[in-house]
């Protein structure tokens, strides 16, 4: 019977050369390839030209990075009891017990932008009757702390009171409140980052638009 193995006898000089080459070749990859991307070790030049260098990511370099962003982010407190509304000195004022009138605003919808400078706070309100109805939404492009709060409307300029609806950190609100009593209503804005901070607000509801 013929011996149909076609496979190639190879002499012993033939298996020791193929196997020469085949370590030659590991130790250029090695060299040109897995030491640049790998240890950042070109000593050739080639890792830099074929690109293999671009892959190599110092680990210490990494590690600063992460530690810098996480050093440069703001700090917000655990929110508690104390955050919200007034301090307890602050004096109900008398106009708050007033009747809610019979006819509310227009309903209305608008969108405004408001940009919050680097730790600074800014307000934006707008005038409601007393249960005046108005649903928002607002989103911004880093963390706030934010204060969604009424002030009474009164004969005095001189009043420390208000009353909280919502206190939060957060980027992203929606909601609704009933006004309690005729006066501002709106957002008081922290940016405790270090860059400016833009807020989208969308409202609809019984209200007007005042100057901010």
């Amino acid at each position: 019977m013929e011996n149909n193995n076609s496979q190639p006898n190879l002499s012993a000089s033939q298996i020791k050369k193929a196997t020469i080459i085949a370590l030659i070749s590991s130790l250029i990859i090695a060299i040109v390839a897995v030491l640049p991307a790998e240890y950042g070790k070109d000593y050739t030049g080639l890792g830099k030209i074929l690109g293999f260098s671009r892959l190599y990511q110092n680990e210490n370099a990494v590690d600063a990075k992460l530690v810098e962003k996480q050093v440069n982010l703001p700090v917000f407190k655990e929110l508690t009891l104390d955050n919200v509304g007034s301090e307890p000195s602050a004096q109900k004022p008398v106009e708050a017990n007033n009747p809610a009138p019979t006819k509310q605003y227009e309903s209305r919808i608008d969108s405004v932008k408001i940009t919050i400078p680097v730790g600074k706070g800014l307000e934006y309100k707008i005038a409601v009757l007393k249960h005046g109805q108005v649903k928002y939404a607002w989103k911004s492009t880093d963390i706030l702390f934010v204060d969604l709060h009424g002030d009474v409307k009164t004969a005095s300029k001189k009043n420390d009171y208000y009353e909280s609806y919502a206190v939060a950190n957060s980027k992203n609100m929606a909601g609704s409140f009933i006004a309690p009593f005729e006066g501002k209503h709106g957002w008081y804005f922290k940016n405790k980052t270090s860059k400016p901070i833009e807020v989208s607000i969308t409202l609809s509801g019984e209200y007007q638009l005042i100057d901010n």
